[in-house]
């Protein structure tokens, strides 16, 4: 009796959509002492949880997160690590296992960005776990790195590295709403960054680098991109800007979490209960077009026909004999082989606008 809820949950993810992706959850990696009596990590969901016994630079570190954009990161969680460490490998394991979305490491220094990157790769590529990191001047080429490469960054009398304002780059991605983009973001607190012309701002966002620039009133970012410069045909030139990412992470999310919480080991893997699914996961991409995450009438996920061939195959059956409703409803095992086509809406940025007299 407990499967007609499953659509139920997964409506109630698409009409809570664009809510839960009003704020997001920044993870960062600071060294520093504890300050007793807290333990490791510490959770902030404010200014005002900011530990006072933590150095003035790492304080400084997380007001910058806080500070936001639309609206501050719902929370920030601070996993502390010895100021002698040589590497992150404890913060790491214990990321693997909490909730968060986006992840910055203010005294990452040059010779252990790429690791650090290679290891977000592995997290969203082989672990199933869709978090990214904002690391500075770090040319990954993939869609889960945040690459901020703008340094000299004045504040006042204060010069900032880029490594130093990553955390301000991850609260400002973290506090944007789903239906919006990063980009032309305001900085009001920087005063002033290295200036560039027009083409080349466009070769450096071309490079995948995320830039601030002076547009003559204010700072701001230019436009919000990831690293991803080499598209292919699983990821496209869609996948270079943050706001899709985001959008097609929290499909993937939902719907791995509720398919595990609800169907795995519980359900029978036959055609009846797989269209029960394939239903319910419709329902949710159409609430997600309500909520103007998606373009209308562009998503929608089936049985995949390619793969039950396959698998079918594999288990020495002659495919060519049977009809496509008998592919269809053939058995599959433990395995449930759908696909689908989702379509994330981009926000307004570009504009051609041709006048005439």
């Amino acid at each position: 009796m407990g499967l007609p809820n499953i659509e139920i949950i997964f409506k109630s993810l698409a009409t809570s959509a664009v809510a839960r992706g009003e704020r997001g959850i920044v993870a960062m990696i600071i060294k520093d002492t504890i300050p007793a009596p807290l333990t490791n990590p510490i959770v902030m969901t404010s200014n005002t949880d900011i530990p006072s016994g933590l150095s003035t630079e790492n304080k400084a570190e997380i007001q910058r997160v806080f500070i936001g954009y639309v609206n501050p990161p719902i929370k920030v969680i601070a996993y502390v690590i010895a100021t002698d460490a040589v590497d992150y490998t404890a913060a790491q394991t214990y990321l693997e296992t909490v909730k968060w979305d986006y992840v910055c490491v203010p005294s990452i220094v040059a010779g252990e960005v790429t690791a650090f990157a290679s290891w977000i790769k592995s997290c969203r590529d082989t672990k199933g776990l869709k978090v990214k990191a904002v690391l500075p001047n770090c040319t990954a080429d993939h869609e889960g790195i945040i690459n901020l490469a703008t340094d000299d960054i004045k504040v006042g009398s204060e010069t900032y590295t880029a490594a130093q304002y990553c955390s301000r780059i991850a609260g400002i991605i973290a506090g944007t709403p789903l239906y919006m983009a990063a980009t032309y973001a305001p900085l009001p607190e920087v005063t002033d960054v290295p200036h560039h012309t027009k083409a080349e701002f466009d070769a450096l966002i071309d490079a995948g680098k995320l830039v601030l620039m002076n547009d003559g009133e204010k700072i701001k970012i230019a436009r919000a991109v990831n690293s991803l410069v080499t598209t292919t045909a699983d990821k496209g030139a869609d996948f270079k800007k943050i706001k899709i990412v985001d959008i097609i992470d929290l499909i993937y999310s939902d719907i791995r979490k509720t398919y595990d919480d609800n169907y795995v080991g519980k359900v029978p893997n036959d055609y009846d209960h797989k269209c029960l699914l394939i239903t319910a996961i419709n329902a949710y991409l159409e609430g997600l077009e309500l909520q103007q995450l998606l373009d209308r009438g562009k998503n929608a996920v089936g049985i995949d026909m390619e793969s039950q061939k396959l698998y079918l195959k594999g288990q020495g059956t002659d495919v060519d004999t049977m009809k496509d409703q008998e592919i269809k409803e053939a058995n599959t095992g433990s395995s449930v082989l759908l696909a689908g086509t989702t379509r994330p809406l981009d926000a307004m940025e570009d504009l051609v606008l041709n006048l005439y007299m």
